[in-house]
């Protein structure tokens, strides 16, 4: 993720954004150590390239919804998916470590049980990405095992409402180099 922001400064947004309703919607999080307001809002906006772990290919469920709404709002999605060719045009990876480009996210949609295993995939990338597990899902081991490296770890959190909190603020995702 681009660090052009200083630290604990959270610039004026082009759309007005409810910072009450942003704390309503972390509080959800049964995580005490996720990031807070001003470092979440740093991730929304500058977070351009998603690695979607788990990423459904069942329109109904969340894994595939959330996902497609973060590409509707330009942001880069790669899906992950052992089970799936293809998903919203793209290439599906079976794994994390087939993804050859630079992510800002990884974003998982894996239970619990499988989320420690995912972290410690992704705390290894040498980009840095920002480790989100999405509502309902934890790994605490493996997220301590991030953050004492100096990660950011985000658990259980929807990052759909999260966005909604910011009223639809998400940045466009601006050039990238093809590859993916």
């Amino acid at each position: 993720m681009p660090d052009n922001l200083p630290e604990n400064q959270v610039p004026d947004l082009d759309e007005p954004w409810d910072r009450g309703e942003l704390e309503a919607v972390l509080a959800t999080s049964s995580d005490p150590h996720n990031p807070d307001p001003d470092t979440i809002y740093r991730i929304v906006r500058e977070t351009l390239r998603f690695a979607v772990v788990g990423m459904s290919r069942d329109l109904s469920k969340p894994a595939r919804r959330i996902p497609s709404y973060l590409a509707a709002k330009g942001g880069e999605v790669i899906p992950i998916n052992p089970n799936a060719e293809r998903i919203l045009g793209q290439v599906a990876r079976d794994s994390l470590d087939e993804v050859a480009v630079p992510v800002d996210m990884v974003l998982v949609f894996r239970p619990s049980e499988e989320a420690g295993e995912v972290i410690r995939s992704a705390m290894v990338r040498p980009e840095g990405p920002v480790i989100w597990l999405q509502d309902g899902i934890r790994a605490d081991e493996a997220a301590a095992e991030a953050r004492a490296l100096g990660r950011t770890v985000v658990q259980d959190l929807c990052i759909y409402e999260v966005h909604r909190a910011f009223g639809d603020t998400l940045r466009r995702a601006q050039e990238r180099s093809p590859g993916i």
